[in-house]
């Protein structure tokens, strides 16, 4: 878990990052997205908590905003362990997958698997972090970076913690034989898109799909838990109720009185019988 501060124009950014080594390196891998699915529970957890409490002014927001799915750049596009993980913290958090390692692959490479990866996430049914779409009034210029935006997915970045001389200025990037690859460099890699949609454009976006989709969630499954686990202990610790009679409806009292007066009827009848009888005796 790694924390830095970012200060742009006078606005701070405070900026969480949890890294999760050795995913999926195990000879067992089932259910090996535990951990990380365990871990943003925990985070919305806690933040339920704060927030029901009674010092919800010094709310902490340490919620997960954003999980960045790594995709291995050698294989044919979704592995069966990456299709399970998605599906796992698809209605957790705001899903963005990437390509590792891009300089590994040529740029056809590249753009065959990006097109194997998209498809794959439709025909899965993967639900990853979906782009909003712009005003209609917005500028073209903002409508084609929109547009550029969405057919990056996923992102091809390269990581390079070295710095290298290139043109007379140090950039970050990496030394091969055949030049240099440039972390920063939009023809190289996909690295700036993913930089700036994730602190610049889409922040705000990320952070309210959390807290309006992927927490209420979670909040609404905590309250009807904690809802049924009360109703089941009332019904267990109250006596069961005598239930009152019922009052007889219009139709119901008419008809016991049709009844009331067809027997008295026939006893009528049976004592003039029976008098009959007795005068005969007689």
């Amino acid at each position: 878990k790694h924390t830095v501060a970012i200060e742009e124009k006078g606005v701070k950014l405070k900026l969480t990052i949890v890294d999760v080594p050795g995913f999926g390196d195990a000879v067992n891998n089932t259910e090996c997205w535990r951990p990380v699915t365990d871990y943003i529970d925990q985070q919305f957890e806690q933040y339920f908590r704060d927030e029901s409490g009674l010092n919800r002014k010094n709310l902490q927001d340490n919620r997960i905003h954003c999980c960045l799915y790594f995709i291995s750049p050698f294989g044919q596009g979704l592995r069966p362990i990456d299709i399970e993980f998605m599906k796992a913290l698809q209605d957790k958090v705001n899903v963005v997958p990437l390509v590792a390692k891009a300089d590994c692959l040529t740029p056809l490479e590249i753009k065959k698997l990006k097109e194997r990866v998209r498809e794959e996430i439709d025909r899965y049914g993967l639900k990853i972090y979906q782009f909003p779409d712009c005003d209609s009034d917005e500028d073209e210029e903002i409508k084609q970076q929109d547009k550029e935006l969405k057919e990056s997915i996923p992102f091809a970045v390269i990581g390079g913690n070295t710095v290298v001389e290139v043109r007379c200025q140090r950039v970050r990037g990496r030394l091969y034989p055949w030049g240099i690859v440039e972390v920063e460099n939009s023809s190289h890699c996909d690295f700036v898109k993913l930089r700036n949609m994730l602190i610049r454009s889409h922040m705000h976006d990320l952070k309210d799909t959390t807290n309006d989709c992927h927490y209420e969630n979670y909040r609404a499954q905590c309250i009807q838990t904690m809802t049924s686990k009360m109703t089941a202990e009332k019904r267990v610790e109250s006596p069961i109720p005598v239930l009152p009679l019922s009052t007889p409806d219009v139709e119901t009292e008419k008809l016991i009185k049709m009844k009331d007066d067809e027997l008295r009827r026939m006893q009528q009848m049976l004592q003039k019988m029976q008098q009959q009888m007795h005068e005969q005796d007689l």
